[in-house]
Order: C-alpha cells, then sequence, then structure tokens
C-alpha cells in the first residue's frame, strides 16, 4: 500500500519558520510531481506549490517568496520550507501527487498552526 507521511508541524509565532517532511513509501514516487496542500478550517484544501521530478517549482501568490519547496528523490522525501508564516497559514498540510491529487495518496496531514 503507497503511503505518504507528513510531519513538522507545529505551533509557531508570527514571522516564525518550520520545515515540512513528506516521505513517500515507495520510489515511485520519484517519478512524479509532488504538491503541498493545505487545508484552513471552513476552506477547501488547496495545492500551495508542487515540484516536478527534474525539480522545477510553482507556487501559489500567497506563499511565492515565503515557501520553498524541494524534493530528494533518494529519500523519496519532499520538504517545504515555510519562512515568515503569517496567521493565515494556519492549516493542516498535506503531500500529494499533483496538481491533481490522488483520494488514495491522501495521509493524515500536519497541523500547522500560527499565532502569538
Amino acid at each position: 500500500q503507497v503511503q505518504l507521511v507528513e510531519s513538522g508541524g507545529g505551533l509557531v509565532q508570527p514571522g516564525g519558520s518550520l520545515k515540512l517532511s513528506c516521505v513517500a513509501s515507495r520510489s515511485i514516487f520519484q517519478l512524479l510531481t509532488m504538491g503541498w496542500y493545505r487545508q484552513a478550517p471552513g476552506k477547501e484544501r488547496e495545492l500551495i506549490t508542487r515540484i516536478t521530478s527534474g525539480g522545477t517549482t510553482n507556487y501559489a501568490d500567497s506563499v511565492k517568496g515565503r515557501f520553498t519547496i524541494s524534493r530528494d528523490n533518494a529519500k523519496n522525501t519532499v520538504y517545504l520550507q515555510m519562512n515568515s508564516l503569517k496567521p493565515e497559514d494556519t492549516a493542516v498540510y498535506y503531500c500529494n501527487v499533483a496538481p491533481q491529487p490522488s483520494g488514495a495518496y491522501w495521509g493524515q496531514g500536519t497541523q500547522v498552526s500560527v499565532s502569538s
């Protein structure tokens, strides 16, 4: 069974930083475009950034310049470095294939809370 496991979330003050990790259980993900999604309370889940197997990245305007996606294919891992965090970044963060996620790959996500 294919799994994606997210980690690294937590509570941080505005302006702070966090680094999220997403570990895939199978190396097939090395060949796929991967993305980070988030779902804030009362809102739909949205794609905020993605990275191709070759390392080309794309960002939503809401996170551009503050978040950086990267991947280490040897470790089957995708990262999300989040800087200059804002209260509106509070959400559960998930990874999945992108830009069309697969329902079979949703994990538990990792909670990010930005508050003073």
